[in-house]
């Protein structure tokens, strides 16, 4: 029997998940049957979806239930195994939840070669985020090279990553983030052309001046006054690509519709909402060219690690609300 601490859904949250949203429970896990693994867990990514998870409404993956472990992809060390296809020592990813320790029969669970990345980067720009930014930006998106590009949440694991794609696509970028240390990391480091500071600038003004021909591309990972101030200045044949709306997970009615939403039949431009997992036969295509662009120095990965146990999960996912978060967040058991 292997011991293991788990974190659960004890009460569906109303605004932002608090102390009671969850409970730490401690399990005993038998050993692994015949055509199992038995996995420990190294690194959760900790990613804005999980908010909507907790909402007992239809979406694209069925509520994580009252009482049941939360749901996460993670990074993990295999420790035992009877499965034919997974060896004691292998490093594998897998949605195996908020937990220490999970016992799995393969179903979903992928190797992973460390010697490509570390097990942050397999959860960031190697994994679900960059997968996200790569489909979201060339197949919704339709990017062209001389495209303008304008990211919102330009400093988060999506849209730090949707940014350098397209810098290494020939676009133009500008990334729309919160304060003046995540606009600097923007152009100074991550290769944006410009960068929107949402806390202090008038965006749709902003925007004016720096894209003045009109926005080909916006990726809105936000939501809100963000994604009006951007169709405010669309350009002719524009597509705005819905990845998220960060800007409203924690509220505790519906916020109102874009109010700009005409712009749309104004400058003939295309508002698509797409999931990932849609992808998900393509994945390999993903990461072979991603991983070719950070070899060649074309894309930086950022991660943000938090160390601790998974008590430590809840806090570290409020971090996505408050914006205390550079690059992908992960959680290090």
């Amino acid at each position: 029997m292997t011991k293991t601490q788990q974190i659960r859904l004890a009460r569906r949250p109303s605004g932002l998940p608090g102390d009671d949203t969850w409970s730490l429970t401690t399990e005993e896990l038998p050993g692994p049957a015949e055509g199992q693994l038995l996995v420990k867990i190294d690194f959760i990514s900790i990613d804005p979806a999980m908010r909507g998870w907790l909402r007992d409404q239809r979406s694209y993956v069925p509520p994580v239930g009252i009482g049941e472990v939360m749901r996460s992809l993670d990074i993990g060390t295999v420790v035992e195994s009877t499965h034919p296809d997974f060896a004691v020592g292998d490093t594998v990813s897998g949605t195996f939840g908020v937990t220490e320790y999970a016992i799995s029969d393969g179903s979903d669970v992928s190797k992973v070669d460390l010697t490509i990345a570390p097990g942050p980067t397999w959860l960031g720009t190697l994994g679900m985020p960059g997968m996200t930014a790569y489909f979201g930006l060339l197949e919704v998106g339709k990017l062209q090279a001389g495209d303008t590009v304008v990211v919102s949440a330009a400093a988060g694991a999506v849209g730090s990553v949707v940014g350098q794609i397209a810098k290494a696509k020939g676009a133009e970028v500008i990334g729309i983030a919160g304060g003046p240390e995540k606009t600097r990391l923007l152009t100074e480091e991550l290769g944006f052309d410009a960068a929107v500071d949402y806390r202090n600038d008038n965006v749709a003004k902003r925007l004016r001046e720096l894209a003045p021909q009109g926005i080909d591309v916006f990726f809105d990972n936000v939501g809100g006054d963000i994604l009006d101030a951007a169709l405010m200045n669309l350009r002719r044949g524009a597509r705005v690509v819905l990845c998220g709306a960060i800007s409203a997970y924690n509220a505790e009615q519906l916020p109102p519709g874009p109010s700009r939403y005409m712009s749309l039949l104004v400058f003939r431009a295309s508002m698509t909402g797409f999931v990932v997992f849609d992808y998900a036969d393509r994945y390999g295509e993903a990461v072979a060219q991603i991983a070719k662009w950070l070899a060649e120095g074309k894309l930086e990965s950022r991660e943000h690690v938090v160390e601790g146990g998974v008590a430590r999960f809840g806090e570290t996912l409020n971090m996505l609300f408050s914006g205390a978060n550079n690059g992908k967040l992960v959680l290090a058991l």
